[in-house]
């Protein structure tokens, strides 16, 4: 019964919601309003929310009187509505808006009207006027104690019991309380008094004019034109705020300027109003809108005579990064036409100069760039800007190693950057940060220049965190584009941009598209849309080194190359048709190959030094620089053989000096062997990692090894290599396309039946989803006894893994049920088959082959004495293959099912170890 009730009060309620939706509402009746207070709190504020009912005309509170306070700001007369994203990102009005100037003061009153109650509990000033309908509060004290609470009449006065009827006309606040003192004084004796102001009266003023809402309104009679002006929701856009006018009785008896309380807090010719003032706004006269580097851009209103100084005050003058001297005024002439005129404000004559309606003022913004500032980037601790003077040195900028320098510094290399004119062409000069700072040797510690760049490498790059700089440029690609953060993780944004940055260049320096590993224009790659639009961030940051301050800050972390770019980009951009690029290139046993600025004076030494130095393996006693040699007619190249070792040294014979565009290589020694090793795993006496020399063979490692235990089974051993597994990797790749390719042009078979392409479909995912093993079959027992064509020769990174003994015979494929089965001597192919129920419907049941334990195959085709009564040995694998639709006997389908199975069998054997 009381659900039954609960859920006719819910639609009694519904209803009345539902029925007061439209604009005219309905009030509810008392029976609707008590079943709406049965509900339980949390349905009341249910339905409330849910339909957009005033909780409070349901809940009896409405029309409640809260008491006389002061009135609120109105609300904003136009409040912005929340934007979808979407919108955001489509709607190019918004950005107009965002540039558009405000006009000045007007927000300030912005807002709808609302009732505006008479205030009674503020200071009363003591200029103020009484009238009638004002009361006083009197009370006396002395010989006999009373209060009273007098009126002012409409006659002007008051009716004070024992004195009578007393005229206040015309009297202030203070004149008053003076005056009822005196009195009380003289005709009370004893009696002593207090006078202060009680209720106050309203009075009835009319905005009119340019006001947002002009009108009559009831005001307090302490009220302003100020306050006059909220409750009119303030001045419309045509209005003026610098005209304010009150009349009174029909004359004009105050005007109020509100730049003068919105600029300078200056409120005293904000007059109190009268009952019956008219509060006139007129419309507005001149504007002048100012922007650019200024502290308050904004459309502001003039007076006549007004200055553009006066307007600069107004937009409270211009900012630090302003250039005045470079300011201008757009000002329409007497042909309606639009002029500019050039003004510099820091001149009085200029500031002098009269502002006219509708000018346009620009303030220009001041120079980005530093004056006689150095630029020190790279392996330092604290990169940026500092200050240059006459004599500055290399240690006066960098004075300590360990304090200045970061712990991964090349105290070898280091470069200064010098601009040689005023079009901004460099030169580059090379020095050795250790002596010019340890040393102070004077032919590396540079006097330096203003203007100059310092650069300080790492001398390893490999250990170089570089976390906060991937994290700065996937953060600005980030707000061109939207890329997947997710597939970016774990990855070197800045090194992978670079190398896309440099392969999508198209003029190249040299020539060549890879030097000493640093990939060069005109280099194919195939990049995504993210690695293109990292590239791009890249390249944009590394042109702007020396000016991006983020960059500058983390520059510890770029690599070599990569504080060199901006360099190389610039010789390059600088050299003209009749002279060389002044870069040049190294290769070969150097720390760090690749391309190189040019350095004044350069030798071969330098260059090896720019490079790292040397690494093991090089060969001293010769090297060979390539030399173009360009005339007016014809281009020759020369090769030039030098003693690397001799160059280090300084003999002036092999040390030559370096030209744009040489390219040194540095040869290995001959015979030369970088560290190699093969593994051994499984079922030998002595497992592990061995090194091997050039030439050495398996036969050599396996008795190095102690040979086989008891328990090897060198038949199914499994042995893998490296530069194998790359090109079946690669074969696997180009019959997957060849497979994908026959899935889609050939849709009928030869006997007209139709492709079954859902698995197909499936065996070409199988295909790609293979890993390359790199396999190679070898016959360990030959080997043992020493047959010397069974032996092979090892390369670095084989893996040789010898199993256990295996008793069992294995069946895949299409067979009813794929098993292992124990090994039993004397069975046959045959047995084996139907021990996992024979084939099924879909296996090709005559092109069944053996895998045998060393991963050789045997098929019937190539084995005529191959047949399915043959026995079969342990670890071996019988596989039936899948009849496939094409009917083509061992072409694209036998091969694809074979490298599957065969993979599968070999992964099989390598795990199990």
């Amino acid at each position: 019964m009381f659900q039954k009730a609960k859920s006719l009060a819910i639609a009694a309620v519904s209803a009345v919601i539902l029925f007061s939706l439209p604009t005219q509402a309905v009030t509810p009746s008392p029976q609707m309003i008590e079943q709406f207070k049965s509900l339980p709190a949390s349905e009341q504020q249910r339905l409330a929310k849910q339909y957009g009912i005033d909780t409070s005309v349901l809940n009896g509170s409405a029309g409640q009187s809260t008491g006389i306070s002061a009135p609120s700001q109105v609300p904003s007369r136009d409040v912005a509505k929340p934007t979808k994203e979407k919108d955001v990102e489509l709607d190019f009005e918004q950005d107009s808006k965002k540039t558009e100037l405000a006009f000045f003061g007007y927000d300030m009153f912005a807002g709808e009207p609302m009732t505006f109650s008479p205030v009674s509990d503020v200071p009363v000033p003591s200029d103020y006027l009484v009238g009638p309908g004002d009361t006083v509060n009197v009370q006396l004290y002395g010989k006999d104690n009373r209060e009273y609470t007098l009126t002012i009449g409409r006659d002007g006065t008051i009716q004070f019991p024992e004195l009578g009827p007393i005229s206040v006309v015309g009297l202030t606040f203070v004149e008053l309380r003076e005056y009822l003192s005196e009195r009380i004084s003289k005709q009370m004796i004893g009696i002593e008094s207090n006078i202060t102001m009680g209720e106050l009266r309203s009075i009835r003023i009319f905005i009119a004019g340019d006001a947002y809402k002009p009108g009559a309104y009831t005001v307090s009679s302490l009220s302003t034109i100020t306050q006059a002006l909220f409750v009119a929701g303030g001045v419309n856009e045509i209005g003026s705020l610098r005209n304010i006018q009150v009349k009174r009785k029909g004359k004009l008896i105050a005007t109020f300027d509100l730049y003068d309380l919105l600029l300078n807090g200056d409120a005293s010719k904000d007059i109190n109003l009268r009952s019956g003032d008219v509060v006139f706004i007129p419309s507005v006269g001149g504007r002048v809108s100012v922007t650019g580097e200024i502290r308050r851009p904004a459309v502001y209103e003039i007076k006549s005579n007004e200055t553009i100084n006066d307007v600069i005050k107004m937009a409270a003058g211009v900012n630090p990064g302003a250039y005045p001297r470079r300011s201008s005024i757009e000002r329409y002439n007497q042909n309606g036409l639009k002029t500019i005129v050039n003004v510099d404000l820091t001149s009085e004559k200029a500031k002098q100069k009269q502002a006219k309606p509708g000018d346009f003022i620009r303030v220009k913004s001041a120079s980005t760039q530093y004056e006689d500032a150095i630029t020190l980037v790279g392996a330092v601790v604290r990169p940026g800007k500092y200050q240059w003077f006459q004599g500055q040195k290399i240690n006066d900028l960098i004075p300590t190693i360990w304090g200045d320098l970061a712990i991964s510094a090349d105290l070898n290399y280091g470069l200064v950057i010098r601009e040689v004119d005023k079009f901004g062409k460099i030169e580059v000069h090379q020095f050795s940060p250790g002596k010019a700072i340890a040393q102070q040797d004077v032919t590396q510690n540079i006097t330096l220049n203003a203007r100059d760049k310092v650069i300080v490498f790492n001398h390893d790059d490999s250990s170089v965190n570089r976390y906060e700089l991937n994290k700065l440029v996937l953060n600005r690609a980030k707000k061109i584009k939207q890329l997947s953060s997710d597939s970016l993780i774990g990855t070197d944004l800045f090194k992978a941009g670079f190398k896309s940055m440099n392969v999508n260049k198209q003029s190249s320096v040299l020539g060549k598209t890879d030097i000493g590993g640093v990939v060069m224009p005109g280099a194919v790659a195939e990049l995504d849309e993210e690695e293109k639009l990292v590239g791009d961030e890249v390249s944009k940051m590394l042109s702007n080194l020396f000016e991006d301050r983020d960059l500058i800050k983390l520059s510890s972390s770029l690599s070599r190359q990569e504080l060199l770019f901006p360099i190389i980009t610039k010789l390059s951009l600088q050299s003209g048709v009749s002279e060389k690029v002044n870069v040049i290139a190294v290769t070969g046993k150097v720390k760090h190959s690749g391309i190189y600025p040019l350095s004044v004076g350069a030798r071969v030494s330098d260059l090896i030094t720019s490079a790292g130095g040397l690494v093991e393996g090089a060969y001293t006693a010769r090297a060979e620089l390539t030399r173009t040699e360009t005339d007016t007619s014809i281009s020759d190249i020369q090769h030039l053989h030098i003693n690397v070792g001799n160059a280090i040294n300084g003999v002036a014979e092999d040390n030559l000096a370096l030209e744009g565009r040489d390219m040194l290589v540095v040869l290995t020694t001959p015979e030369w062997q970088e560290r190699k090793s093969v593994e051994i795993r499984g079922e030998v006496r002595f497992p592990g990692v061995y090194n091997i020399r050039r030439g050495e063979t398996l036969a050599d490692v396996m008795k190095r090894a102690g040979g086989f235990t008891d328990y090897a089974f060198p038949q199914a051993s499994v042995f893998v290599r490296e530069s194998v597994r790359k090109q079946e990797q690669l074969e696997i790749k180009k019959l997957a396309d060849q497979l994908r390719r026959d899935i889609a042009t050939r849709g009928v078979s030869k006997d007209g039946t139709v492709v079954n392409y859902s698995e197909a479909q499936l065996m070409l995912t199988d295909l790609e989803n293979i890993q390359a093993l790199g396999r190679l079959v070898v016959d360990l027992n030959a080997i043992q006894v020493g047959i010397e064509q069974a032996d092979l020769q090892l390369e670095d990174k084989d893996v040789l893994y010898v199993p256990t003994v295996k008793q069992i015979v294995s069946v895949m494929g299409e067979v009813q049920h794929p098993a292992t089965h124990r090994f039993k001597e004397g069975m046959t192919l045959n047995q084996y088959l139907s021990m996992s129920g024979g084939s099924r419907e879909r296996g090709d049941e005559d092109r069944t082959y053996i895998i045998k334990a060393d991963g050789s195959v045997m098929m019937p085709e190539q084995n005529f004495w191959f047949s399915k009564t043959a026995s079969i040995s342990a670890g071996d694998t019988v596989i039936v293959p899948l009849d496939t639709e094409y009917k083509d006997n061992l072409t694209l389908w036998t091969q694809v099912t074979q490298i599957i199975y065969n993979s599968a069998v070999a992964l099989a054997t390598i795990s199990g170890l």
